[in-house]
């Protein structure tokens, strides 16, 4: 059977992680972090690596006698690991792939993510897979998008486990907050301080562990040159109030709004695309806060409607939200654009910043 996220269950998993990680979300990514010098490091040449490849993540001791051969990769409700897997050419080395989305900002995603083995897996009521299922498949690397895909309290294999069965297991670095309890200062403040930095860094990080740098020092080259880019064209002209919005995201607002997001990555890609965020130096649980009120009087000079599914029409969406906030100088001017994939954790932040971009300066 094949694994598959319904929108029910999707929505139900999104208001389990926010419930989980409330008190960690947000912050600003103003100013070079220890996060981006550590970047800076790992690509300023493309090596090749040497095996047994020893380093810590998130707390544990990992080691590599060779690249995994075998990966499954966790939900979490993500999609940046399997996509990272993709762009990288590492997708033969999936064993089994319980991430998918069904809309991307770059189309051509959609099917190479449908295309991958999900091993018949079938997922929990936690929406992830359950251990019993990880440990009879028999991987070499589990991959999880955060240190929650390991929690045994909602059924899943925890790393100690799968460790025992001699599977190594890998969080991505910069959510390693995430779904631990114990996380240190540093993990905190990674979590918080996520921007489209984080993303190269992942890739990077695979780029090591399966020997791939060389792939990885292009792919960082190509994805940094495109965001520069728009930096360049736009970093002269003054920066237009941008909101991203998911209305089919709703459940993970207390109010029923469409999901606003704020902080970390989002308002990095915005950044970059020369805007600033409507809610710029919101709390850190802005998105499941926020009231029509404060909703009503932002001001909206640019609106991005996120997709959350495919059945979702962007055009129509935004019908609606400029509808309910005529205010918005965004609603009077209709100036909007679409995205799904490209403002989350992952490679595609380069595709969301130019969209973003397009709309904010179209004429710079």
């Amino acid at each position: 059977m094949r694994l598959r996220r319904s929108r029910r269950s999707l929505a139900a998993a999104l208001c389990a992680l926010v419930a989980l990680t409330a008190a960690g979300c947000g912050g600003s990514t103003s100013g070079a972090s220890s996060e981006t010098a550590a970047f800076a490091s790992t690509t300023a040449s493309a090596g090749r690596t040497s095996y047994p490849l020893t380093f810590d993540n998130c707390g544990m001791k990992l080691t590599f006698a060779k690249p995994p051969e075998r990966v499954l990769i966790l939900n979490g409700t993500s999609v940046g690991e399997v996509e990272s897997f993709i762009l990288l050419g590492l997708d033969k080395t999936i064993l089994a792939n319980a991430q998918s989305y069904g809309v991307s900002d770059d189309p051509s995603m959609i099917a190479k993510i449908k295309a991958l083995p999900t091993g018949g897996l079938t997922m929990n009521k936690n929406f992830d897979v359950p251990a019993e299922q990880v440990l009879k498949l028999k991987p070499d690397l589990v991959v999880s998008t955060w240190s929650g895909g390991f929690d045994a309290k909602q059924g899943f294999a925890t790393r100690e486990q799968l460790a025992a069965a001699g599977i190594t297991s890998l969080v991505n670095p910069v959510n390693c907050a995430m779904g631990k309890p114990e996380a240190t200062e540093e993990e905190k403040r990674a979590y918080r301080n996520q921007s489209i930095n984080s993303s190269l860094e992942s890739i990077s990080l695979l780029g090591r562990v399966f020997d791939v740098q060389q792939r990885a020092f292009d792919l960082i080259g190509e994805l940094r040159s495109r965001i520069e880019k728009v930096q360049t064209r736009v970093a002269e002209l003054p920066a237009k109030k941008v909101l991203i919005a998911y209305p089919g995201m709703s459940m993970m607002n207390a109010n029923g709004l469409p999901a606003v997001m704020t902080g970390g990555i989002y308002d990095d890609v915005i950044r970059a695309s020369g805007g600033v965020n409507a809610f710029a130096g919101q709390t850190s649980d802005a998105t499941r806060t926020l009231n029509k009120e404060q909703l009503a009087t932002a001001q909206v000079d640019v609106l991005v409607v996120g997709l959350f599914t495919p059945q979702e029409k962007g055009d129509e969406e935004a019908a609606k939200l400029f509808a309910a906030y005529p205010q918005w100088a965004a609603s009077k001017s209709k100036t909007y654009t679409v995205v799904s994939d490209g403002v989350y954790l992952g490679p595609l932040n380069a595709w969301a910043v130019e969209k973003i971009s397009k709309v904010v300066h179209p004429g710079g």
